[in-house]
């Protein structure tokens, strides 16, 4: 059974409430409501077929912005839990804090934004919160998937001046309050952002070692991960033989994973402590309070500059995204050039408005395409195939 919620976790029978008023669900609680609307999007479906780091087609087992997230989502649970910080809310914002995200992953949102320089740029965390907002067509009656103000709050992690002015122009002391006049979010979405770093550098080890471009030879000059390989082969010695070097890398990351969520768990405990918090209106008052001890923040910094200097610039990922990035910037142009080359819907938007209502809906539709669909449109329109 769950322990209660602290005083300072969101309550969803204290929700600052929807956009659009509804009544409530018989069985489920607000933040329940958010997390079931968001797994039956058609956003959250298309996750699937979205790169992590390696291009979907390059193999079955490497991580998905789907399988991502989900692993965060289970991340954020079990650090919430102990914590005792709403659990419900921290699987909402983790399922949908990538929902944003283009083809083709980082690759695709820097060749966006670049496309998008003119007509107010693209943010993949304003495109979540855009995609929850706008973008999903479920209801009869508004656009969107209506979720509550603490499930958006945490899907806008971060957020341009100029976008956090629009924003608040559209909903006054809204979601983009805290960018303009400080503050912090809930304490539920502190942990999904850090959540989301310690899912992706455990997970990107993993497929950096199966796709080849990284060794257990290499990763032994990153501490953090050398200190659980070192004691794993030390407890089972059968793991140094060369066929057990699988297990031994599954068994490395499980315990640094572990030890990562028992520090998250330990260092916050201590700040909660120390700031003592009353109330969710507490927690926007203060700093951060979710966090890494200051040594484990020093080792998972290393491991993330040796993630982006092996395998992330690996020549071979570069290659791939070098024809990612040709993609989404001719799609966009072909776009421009020809709206009526979009479904009718979107064409008919493009074509209502000024060009850079144009733009926006040309970037909304890029950024909903999975990296097989952005390939083979791009194919069609250029007669061009960048990718098998």
């Amino acid at each position: 059974m769950n322990s209660p919620l602290a005083a300072y976790a969101c309550d969803p029978a204290h929700t600052r409430g929807r956009r659009h008023r509804q009544s409530p669900a018989p069985t489920r609680n607000e933040y329940q409501r958010d997390r079931d609307r968001i797994v039956h999007s058609s956003a959250f479906r298309r996750l699937v077929y979205k790169t992590q780091v390696f291009v979907n087609h390059e193999g079955d087992l490497f991580r998905t912005r789907l399988t991502h997230s989900l692993e965060v989502a289970q991340l954020a649970r079990s650090i919430a839990r102990s914590l005792r910080l709403n659990e419900d809310l921290v699987e909402a914002i983790s399922l949908a804090h990538d929902l944003g995200h283009t083809p083709f992953g980082h690759a695709g949102q820097d060749a966006l934004n670049g496309c998008m320089q003119d007509f107010g740029g693209f943010e993949h965390n304003l495109q979540s919160l855009r995609v929850v907002d706008w973008l999903e067509e479920r209801y009869p009656d508004w656009n969107g998937l209506n979720l509550t103000f603490e499930t958006r709050e945490g899907i806008l992690k971060h957020c341009s001046r100029r976008n956090a002015e629009l924003l608040e122009s559209r909903e006054p002391h809204g979601v983009a309050w805290r960018f303009l006049h400080g503050g912090q979010p809930s304490l539920e979405a502190q942990l999904c952002n850090l959540a989301d770093e310690i899912a992706y550098n455990a997970h990107d080890i993993d497929d950096g070692v199966r796709s080849g471009l990284v060794t257990l030879a290499q990763l032994r000059e990153v501490p953090l991960f050398d200190r659980y390989r070192a004691s794993a082969q030390a407890d089972h010695p059968h793991l140094a033989e060369p066929g057990d070097e699988r297990r031994l890398l599954h068994e490395a990351i499980r315990r640094m994973l572990s030890d990562q969520v028992y520090d998250v768990i330990d260092s916050t405990s201590l700040a909660l402590a120390h700031a003592q918090p009353r109330s969710v209106q507490d927690v926007r008052t203060l700093a951060p309070l979710v966090g890494f001890s200051g040594a484990m923040r020093a080792q998972s910094t290393q491991l993330k500059q040796f993630l982006m200097r092996s395998l992330y610039r690996h020549p071979q990922v570069m290659q791939t995204m070098d024809a990612a990035q040709q993609i989404v910037r001719e799609l966009f142009d072909a776009y421009m050039g020809e709206p009526r080359e979009l479904p009718a819907a979107q064409a008919q938007q493009a074509q209502a408005g000024e060009l850079p209502q144009r733009a926006r809906a040309v970037a909304d539709f890029i950024a909903g395409m999975t990296d097989r669909f952005a390939a083979r449109e791009h194919e069609r329109l250029t007669g061009l195939r960048l990718m098998a």
